[in-house]
């Protein structure tokens, strides 16, 4: 997994994670038009995607998006409902038996919020989700979060703070930090 990262956007190192993008955008727009009976189809395409084959009982639902593949980790048996998102750039690990409900958002990677560096660095930090863990739909998980084991995240809910193992997270009301 990752560590906290910034990346210069004018650097090799963003064109070259430029250039997956659009692979794995290309991958995933095949993936999601496949017929859903065709497992075989679905899983050489989420081989590719993610770099290797996906472990024993996963279940992924399309449609499916995510923008870099290689640097997202799924256990056994993790469910992942349709239309969820994991922008993967910083890593994302999902343990054992979590369930992603239907459009649940993944999110690792940001900018500065200083207005003057916004456009010149990506921030990323990873995602962590323990095991047996239930995220609602349409939730997001922000950067940087951990997921204590057998936490439940309600459906909507915005996450920007770790999440203590066996609790329930409700909420997604944003609020004014700060003002420039």
């Amino acid at each position: 997994m990752s560590s906290d990262r910034l990346m210069r956007i004018k650097s090799a190192e963003f064109q070259a994670m430029a250039e997956r993008v659009l692979r794995v955008t290309e991958l995933t727009s095949r993936l999601n038009v496949l017929p859903f009976e065709d497992e075989a189809g679905k899983a050489e395409l989420l081989e590719q995607i993610l770099g290797k084959q996906l472990p024993p009982r996963v279940t992924i639902y399309p449609p499916f998006y995510t923008d870099h593949g290689l640097h997202l980790d799924l256990a056994e048996r993790v469910f992942i409902n349709q239309n969820c998102t994991f922008l993967d750039y910083a890593g994302i690990r999902i343990g054992e038996r979590t369930m992603i409900g239907p459009k649940v958002t993944f999110i690792t990677s940001g900018h500065p919020v200083d207005p003057e560096e916004r456009r010149l660095y990506l921030t990323g930090a990873p995602i962590d989700v323990a095991e047996n863990v239930w995220i609602g739909a349409g939730a997001t998980i922000l950067p940087g979060v951990t997921i204590g084991r057998d936490a439940v995240i309600a459906a909507g809910a915005v996450v920007a703070d770790d999440v203590p193992p066996a609790s329930l997270v409700v909420g997604g009301k944003a609020t004014v930090h700060r003002q420039w």
